[in-house]
């Protein structure tokens, strides 16, 4: 649209030039037309708007429409069922801060409290001053074996792909990292130079492609791992199992995003579909898995390894348990997904029908951990739409130590949800390869936008805490969170998600909830030692 404004003003001035010279009322066309190219102009100089940039004069339509739909339709009537991803509330919750515009709402709260699901904090009547607390709260990441142990933020960038998304949207994200002091996960796609070009902290993911740290045969190639896992930027490695949005499935970039410089750095092939194996091959089971993790860690000079995954087949869970208190070996720390997660191009089936949603996979990783005396020395890490400071705290209070977020990060770069993601066509320049899109996203601006999202939303986080009267995130609990369960019930999480007694799951007699899965399950083998 670009270019095809720029052809149309130049086609426009000539005409009414050479007409005028001869018929002097033509120039009134050039009132008419002079003011629309003017406006097409600005739009594309100025940098806050990237629908404005790739779409002079007709990107304003956008602005137009958002003003004239009642506020009312905006916030109450449009919600998950719209057939967009997240509800209308939360997107302008991101906007708003992502700009550091006020995000105060009037007339109170803006959702049906007596409808099933609705959730609240149990608040104190004796609240801690927020202004007192650290707005900057953090982890650290690394367990015995750990020798670069990492102080990170409880709230970071969730994986997304050089590739799946454009260089200018991963510059941008790196870079409000750097300015906000919290990680950025690189995806499956590999450790790109956008991922690198602003010093960001990163968290390199490795899938089952292996994608820059692979053979041409796709098997993984250890001393290009080491080549990478010691750079600088470069705080934890992450291994990822699954991911919520296609747990089962591998992960898909279509031919037309794999450009000569993306297949350079996922060292595959130009011009075909890249499609990662649903499963790893440098491991087959729960032991092997255990080794290539202490492997990874020992060529990356002890940075902390840990691993992502979809809660599944809880007995699989329990080998990997089983497994580190067999071996000695444990990841540092566990990235657990909701089956809610969201991807760029997944089957339906999949996104909607697969995989453990993530306060249910939270709550069992978490107790699994605690039930083998293994949860002390793990940090654990929840993702899958966690786009407010309320939705951290429920998860700091199910057992997470900190959280990751994609979709919401997405937003705050300019992200409209036009759901063109799989067609390379995204006109907000966040998810496309095409050069001319991607110049509508301007770096410096969206960058710090990244960074308000980030510490706005930590900071929320932390005066809700506050007034539960919490000073630190290791101090929440289960029963802090309350939830309608139906119209006459209310439950907390305690009582929903009831906690095991630590070390509980080591000898018998083990919980009545575990009994089955833990009988089903070895330390040797993925597969269940039992059929259903």
């Amino acid at each position: 649209m670009r270019k095809v404004f720029i052809n149309f003003s130049i086609i426009c001035l000539l005409t009414i030039g050479i007409v005028s010279y001869f018929w002097h009322p033509f120039l009134w066309s050039l009132v008419i037309m002079g003011p629309i190219i003017l406006v097409g102009i600005m739009d594309m100089l100025q940098p806050g708007h990237t629908i404005k940039r790739n779409f002079p004069v007709l990107g304003r339509m956008r602005y137009w429409m958002e003003a004239l739909r009642p506020k009312i339709y905006q916030y109450f009537i449009e919600s998950d069922t719209d057939g967009t991803p997240f509800n209308r509330l939360n997107r302008s919750v991101i906007y708003q801060r992502a700009k550091k515009v006020n995000d105060t709402t009037p007339f109170g709260t803006q959702l049906n409290v007596y409808e099933v699901g609705y959730e609240w904090l149990n608040h104190s009547i004796t609240p801690l001053d927020s202004h007192k607390l650290s707005h900057d709260p953090r982890v650290l990441v690394g367990g015995p074996d750990c020798k670069q142990p990492y102080l990170a933020s409880i709230y970071n960038i969730s994986a997304m792909s050089y590739g799946s998304l454009s260089q200018n949207a991963i510059m941008a994200l790196n870079s409000g990292a750097k300015m906000g002091g919290f990680a950025h996960n690189t995806g499956e796609g590999g450790l790109s130079p956008y991922h690198l070009a602003s010093g960001g902290d990163i968290i390199w993911q490795i899938g089952t492609g292996y994608f820059g740290c692979r053979n041409q045969d796709g098997t993984f190639n250890f001393d290009l791992f080491a080549e990478r896992a010691v750079l600088p930027n470069v705080k934890m490695i992450e291994i990822k199992m699954s991911q919520g949005a296609k747990p089962g499935h591998g992960g898909i970039l279509p031919a037309a995003k794999v450009t000569d410089e993306i297949a350079k750095i996922r060292l595959v092939e130009k011009g075909k579909d890249v499609i990662s194996p649903p499963y790893h091959t440098a491991f087959r089971t729960p032991v092997e898995m255990l080794e290539f993790i202490k492997k990874l860690r020992e060529l990356s000079g002890g940075k902390p390894i840990g691993f992502k995954l979809c809660v599944g087949m809880k007995s699989q869970f329990l080998s990997i348990c089983k497994a580190m208190v067999k071996t000695g070996i444990m990841p540092d720390f566990i990235t657990v997904d909701g089956g809610e997660g969201g991807t760029g191009a997944a089957p339906l089936e999949f996104s909607n029908s697969v995989g453990m949603p993530l306060r249910d996979g939270l709550a069992f990783v978490h107790d699994a951990l605690n039930g083998f005396a293994l949860r002390r020395h793990i940090r654990i890490i929840a993702s899958g739409k966690v786009a407010t400071g309320f939705d951290i705290v429920k998860l700091l209070a199910l057992g997470a130590d900190m959280c990751n977020s994609a979709r919401a990060m997405m937003l705050a770069l300019g992200c409209i949800q036009a759901l063109e993601c799989n067609t390379n066509k995204c006109p907000t320049g966040v998810a496309t390869q095409d050069k001319n899109l991607q110049k509508g996203l301007v770096v410096d601006d969206k960058k710090t936008r990244v960074c308000n999202f980030h510490n706005e939303t930590v900071k929320s986080a932390v005066e809700l805490m506050g007034a539960a009267g919490i000073s630190d995130t290791s101090k929440m609990h289960r029963s802090f969170i309350y939830r309608r369960v139906n119209a006459a019930e209310i439950k907390t999480y305690a009582e929903t998600y009831p906690y095991i007694l630590r070390g509980s799951l080591i000898e018998p007699p083990y919980p009545e909830q575990y009994q089955f899965d833990l009988s089903n399950c070895s330390e040797e083998s993925f597969e269940p030692l039992i059929k259903r």
